[in-house]
């Protein structure tokens, strides 16, 4: 089932298309259906931006995923890929303390030299659930990353029932990071996670007993997850209650969306950007899927009911026994499952 893309959409595109014309320089083709937004000083200047929660830092609607930054087969491609999409407005950077054993920070380090860091905001996870795992994760991203400050730092993989208890525990991770903050480290701090949302339910509520204050929480957020053991409908209220940076992630589904044929990527980034997200982290592998990234985000305005309606009715009938999130339902995407190891030491 092939899906065109709105009107109204189309029409946005094509102005912005338009408007960067004159600074089209073109190194890849673009994929078949992707609509193309060259680089240059007006995407940068006018890519939406929106409140981190109650921090007080905008960033830009769209972030950079840093997993796909350290599955780049050429360095100096990596390295390119990121420094373009800041020139071109993105401001969120995504990354993991154990994504591709440290490659992705140690090429984001190399890509934030020459004055890009002070136009970025950083974020990392550290895995570990103990204090001193957590702070040894923590120096190993600082030296990697090639700052003395991390924007935010967040709590890898909330993925287990135990882990609130876990991370607020005497001598636990929670520590790490609070202490971090108050070194001048780390500004922010928040947790992930992708597997079921009564644990992130948990984990707030054990925060608002150990008087801790999250400042961002990121989460599967997609056409899909509003159908099926749902972060959209049982924890973004709850992050929005309480001024929470919302951090979108997941919306195409890692690309299992997509196979669905139900809808096109450009509809599942802006179902994401639809919601009230603070940016939407998706993986750049290329300066075909930056494109798309780029497009997305200029091309976004809100969706009214009707539109939402007819995603969520074309989705439906897809979505219910979440093979297309797998991540809910399987071990394949956790790395700590896989990695036991890296909960309580930082070697990698």
């Amino acid at each position: 089932m092939s899906r065109s893309i709105p009107r109204r959409t189309f029409l946005r595109a094509t102005s912005v298309t338009l408007a960067l014309a004159a600074c089209r320089k073109r190194s890849e083709p673009p994929r078949e259906g992707m609509i193309t937004v060259p680089p240059g000083p007006v995407a940068a200047a006018t890519m939406p931006r929106r409140p981190l929660g109650r921090t007080g830092v905008n960033v830009s609607i769209v972030g950079l995923g840093g997993f796909h930054v350290g599955g780049v087969a050429d360095e100096v491609e990596s390295v390119r890929l990121v420094r373009s999409a800041i020139d071109r407005g993105v401001t969120f950077m995504d990354n993991c303390w154990d994504y591709h054993d440290g490659r992705s920070e140690e090429r984001m380090g190399k890509a934030l030299r020459d004055g890009y860091r002070k136009r970025a905001f950083l974020m990392t996870k550290i895995d570990g659930r103990t204090r001193k795992a957590a702070m040894d994760q923590l120096e190993q991203s600082l030296a990697r990353l090639q700052t003395d400050v991390i924007d935010l730092v967040q709590i890898h993989e909330i993925i287990r029932p135990d882990d609130p208890a876990r991370c607020f525990a005497a001598g636990g991770c929670v520590e790490a990071l609070l202490d971090a903050r108050a070194a001048g480290k780390v500004r922010f701090i928040g947790f992930t996670g992708h597997k079921d949302p009564a644990y992130f339910l948990e984990m707030l509520a054990v925060a608002d007993a150990h008087d801790v204050a999250f400042d961002a929480v990121q989460m599967p957020l997609n056409v899909m997850d509003a159908h099926f053991k749902s972060f959209e409908k049982t924890v973004l209220p709850v992050l929005v209650q309480k001024g929470i940076g919302v951090l979108g992630m997941k919306s195409l589904g890692g690309g299992k969306i997509l196979e669905s044929k139900a809808v096109t990527a450009l509809e599942c980034l802006h179902y994401a950007m639809n919601l009230p997200t603070s940016t939407v982290i998706t993986g750049v592998d290329g300066m075909g899927t930056l494109d798309q990234a780029i497009a997305a985000a200029l091309t976004f305005s809100p969706l009214d009911k009707q539109a939402v309606a007819a995603l969520l009715e074309r989705t439906q009938p897809f979505a219910g026994s979440g093979r297309y999130e797998r991540f809910k339902t399987t071990t394949d995407h956790d790395g700590t499952t896989r990695h036991p190891e890296w909960l309580e030491s930082a070697s990698i």
